[in-house]
């Protein structure tokens, strides 16, 4: 049975311009949800809570929230207008919070931290990581391309082990502090990639 309340996140994305391309009904059900549920069980291995880092139109982090009720997902975005979007969406979900700001900048602690089409793969990997508490992960969505060796060595320079894949998603456990420097300055990332 769907959860009515993805159902009007759904229409609410479909009539909302700027977040998704996509203009069918249930192409968009498979991409944004049914994908966005191809983490659950990865994120439920994790203790703590969850992370949507560059959340945008809310995929997969609802998607998330809504099979997991009893952890807390934090869906974080730097544009105002997506968060916007997102804060009147997360009052259907009780264990929900919206903040408005970018990953380098934002202090919370998480046992997973979770990104889909965020920015090339090694980048969201070094915005997510430090995100994590040890013992936790960071979960990326990944196109056929990646490059899981250059995905280790970014995880390795910044506490995390080598980057396994599940369900076609790349997993980086946080086995060690986050050295000093990380996450490095908004931008720099981007510019300067550690792969």
């Amino acid at each position: 049975m769907t959860d009515p309340r993805l159902e009007r996140w759904l229409d609410a994305v479909l009539a909302t311009p700027g977040l998704t391309a996509i203009e069918d009904r249930d192409e968009a059900w498979a991409m944004l949800v049914e994908d966005g549920l191809r983490g659950v069980e990865i994120v439920r291995a994790f203790d703590g809570p969850i992370v949507d880092v560059g959340s945008g139109n809310g995929s997969p982090g609802l998607a998330l929230a809504a099979s997991l009720p009893d952890r807390e997902v934090t869906l974080l975005d730097s544009n105002r207008r997506k968060a916007a979007f997102l804060e009147r969406r997360a009052p259907d979900f009780p264990n929900v919070r919206v903040v408005w700001g970018r990953a380098e900048e934002h202090d919370g602690r998480y046992g997973v931290a979770v990104a889909k089409a965020l920015a090339p793969p090694a980048v969201s990997l070094e915005w997510l990581l430090p995100l994590v508490d040890e013992g936790g992960a960071a979960v990326l969505w990944l196109g056929p391309s990646a490059d899981l060796d250059a995905l280790s060595r970014v995880s390795e320079q910044i506490g995390g082990a080598a980057v396994e894949t599940r369900n076609g998603l790349a997993v980086a456990r946080k086995i060690a502090p986050t050295p000093a420097g990380f996450p490095r300055r908004p931008g720099l990332a981007r510019k300067r990639p550690l792969a």
